[in-house]
């Protein structure tokens, strides 16, 4: 967490730490603590004729401390707050927002009493249930973090203060057209690539290692080969599955249950039907009677100019279609049978049936044990608690887990050896594991002879585990994994040496070499790519080659590894496109606000770091320690 929160607060944006209103209200609140100043030290921070006091140090630290907490989920201890620099990146706020008034105190900047009212009755945070300032709502918040109206009204002019000289510096800023314009010829460009794949077939075979070399190796790269550390222990799993006794249901609690639910067992009669909807009740009828002297059904069909695609409503059953005249009508006819007239929810309709299939069902001794299954475990789960019970009681009264188990006529598994990431010494991975990545994690948690609170399982089961022996972690010897650093000796000289020639072959090509003479003597191909797109991951070149690509220019050459690891690419730069007709509109709106606020920032990075050249800054390490020791 530590890590994720470090990166997080090294990415604040000066525009933002320039204007940062006063107040965040967050989910831990933040100290009101009023502190006075040793003698000689009340203010934390001094620009020109400015200063910022230890109250006020110490309630921006608790803000941001609070931001951060409430951002994060959990509250920051003091601790973790100065392993991420928090009170450095304090003190760089108030610094900036010190040179911002100082540089207003100068201009002679202010801001009015009404001015002052309307931004404080905008302020969302204050606004009471109908939505206008509630005056309560503003006292009450400010209590929670124990500041004074009179101090927020003073921060709030002092923010509104600096934002005048924030607008004045980045308002209205926007990059030119010819940057814009640059931007979409750097991104649209692409370039054609003429490469050899170098396969490390090229340096192979490897001769063996001699004994000096390999323990060299190894030496260096002991820790990879290191043991770690083994556990050995048992688990005992309680689910519906595992206590279910299958001789205790009786044939006829199968009988009654197999008559009580045959629906289950019961594939339903289907019937393939067509349906021709006709745009008239006469219409229908006259189609009808031509059946009657000597019509088909399919010529009818045809003669209304429709497929039998068309007319095929499907192989159904009847409670699936949903027009119940339809369906009382279909399962009343025969086998290639057409139906009278029905009136169908979209009109007169002539049904064909032109097959039947019917209903089917499984008779008792086809899923009889099935059934015996399913009341076992449901039995099984009735009395899931009640066995969970007995476990813990048995396992209170002093018995072992595996005394306990061999009660209740559970299985005791025994796994001899194990690491962190669910391996055995042979590197094989134990499978199987009731909820494994939790099971693991409580058996590294654990000590030998520890009574262990049980697992709950996805299934609403348990698992039971002791831990009985540890190995501890410890370096392996050469000869325990001989054969493992061999291989990594031959896997790493072999790439030094392909890289090695790979160089040399580099140096030809800047030379003067072509690519197609230096394939000749290899027999290998010479290959093009066209179109090779700047940031792209390349399926032939991944992205990081492809950014080697573009960090050369036209005629460069250069070395990437193969994306699929089995060689090294040399390629040169053949040719370079520019996008054809790109300007300023290239670029899409959203990118170009982005580039713009950075424009932006870094003006104001700059006046900052300016203004602090201009003014005498200091900071009080003596009132900095005071603030954060209160």
């Amino acid at each position: 967490m530590l890590g994720m929160l470090r990166s997080a607060a090294g990415t604040w944006v000066a525009k933002l730490l320039l204007s940062l209103l006063v107040l965040s209200f967050a989910v831990w609140g933040i100290s009101g603590r009023l502190m006075g100043g040793l003698a000689g030290h009340d203010a934390v921070i001094t620009a020109g004729g400015t200063k910022v006091s230890i109250n006020e140090y110490r309630l921006a630290y608790d803000r941001q401390l609070s931001v951060m907490s409430q951002q994060f989920g959990q509250r920051i201890s003091r601790e973790q707050a100065t392993a991420l620099g928090i009170d450095n990146q304090v003190l760089a706020q108030l610094v900036s927002g010190a040179v911002l008034d100082e540089q207003a105190r100068k201009l002679g900047l202010g801001l009015s009493k009404d001015r002052l009212a309307e931004l404080t009755r905008e302020d969302p945070a204050f606004k009471g249930p109908g939505g206008t300032f509630d005056r309560r709502t503003f006292e009450y918040l400010l209590r929670q973090i124990g500041m004074r109206p009179e101090d927020y009204l003073k921060n709030r002019a002092q923010v509104a203060v600096r934002q005048q000289i924030v607008e004045a510096v980045s308002d209205g800023l926007k990059a030119p057209d010819t940057f814009f314009k640059a931007v979409a010829l750097y991104r649209g460009e692409d370039r054609t690539i003429d490469y050899l794949t170098l396969p490390k077939s090229l340096v192979e075979p490897i001769e063996a290692p001699s004994d000096s070399v390999l323990s060299a190796y190894f030496g260096e790269n002991k820790k990879t080969y290191a043991a770690p550390e083994y556990r050995k222990f048992s688990y005992v799993r309680l689910e519906p599955e595992d206590i279910m006794d299958l001789s205790a249901v009786t044939d006829q609690q199968v009988s009654d249950d197999y008559n009580k639910n045959k629906a289950r067992y019961t594939t339903p009669e289907m019937r393939t039907i067509e349906q021709l909807v006709f745009k008239t009740p006469d219409a229908a009828k006259a189609a009808l009677d031509s059946l009657r002297t000597g019509a088909t059904f399919d010529k009818i069909v045809a003669a209304e100019g429709k497929t039998p695609a068309d007319t095929l409503l499907g192989t159904l059953a009847k409670d699936k279609i949903a027009d119940k005249a339809v369906a009382d009508a279909a399962f009343k006819l025969n086998a290639n049978e057409v139906s009278p007239v029905v009136q169908g929810a979209f009109g007169p309709v002539l049904l064909r049936v032109t097959e039947i299939k019917p209903e089917v069902v499984k008779p008792l001794a086809e899923v009889s044990e099935q059934i015996r299954k399913d009341l076992a475990l449901g039995e099984a789960s009735r009395i899931l608690l009640d066995v969970h019970d007995n476990y813990e009681d048995t396992r209170a009264s002093g018995s072992s887990l595996a005394e306990a188990a061999a009660k209740l006529k559970l299985k005791v598994v025994t796994i001899d050896a194990i690491d962190r990431t669910g391996r055995r010494p042979d590197e094989s991975i134990v499978k199987d594991l009731p909820e494994s990545p939790a099971l693991i994690k409580a058996v590294f948690e654990s000590e030998p002879g520890t009574d262990n609170e049980g697992l709950t399982t996805a299934d609403n089961g348990f698992v039971f585990y002791d831990v009985s022996a540890i190995t501890p972690a410890r370096d392996r010897t050469l000869d325990e994994v001989r054969q493992k650093v061999v291989a990594d000796w031959t896997a790493a000289e072999t790439t030094k040496r392909l890289t090695a020639k790979a160089q040399e072959l580099e140096k030809r090509l800047k030379a003067g070499a072509t690519l197609e003479v230096i394939a000749g003597e290899l027999k290998l191909e010479k290959q093009t790519k066209r179109g090779v797109k700047r940031d792209a991951d390349d399926v032939d070149f991944g992205k990081e080659g492809a950014a080697a690509m573009f960090g050369v220019g036209e005629g460069g050459t250069g070395l990437i590894p193969s994306p699929t690891g089995d060689g090294q690419i040399l390629f040169k730069v053949a040719e370079v496109f520019e996008p054809a007709g790109a300007d300023a509109n290239s670029v899409p709106q959203d990118a170009q606000k982005s580039f713009t606020s950075g424009m932006s920032d870094d003006l104001l990075d700059q006046l900052v770091a300016q203004l602090q050249t201009q003014y005498d800054v200091r900071i009080d390490q003596t009132a900095v320690t005071q603030a954060l020791a209160r």
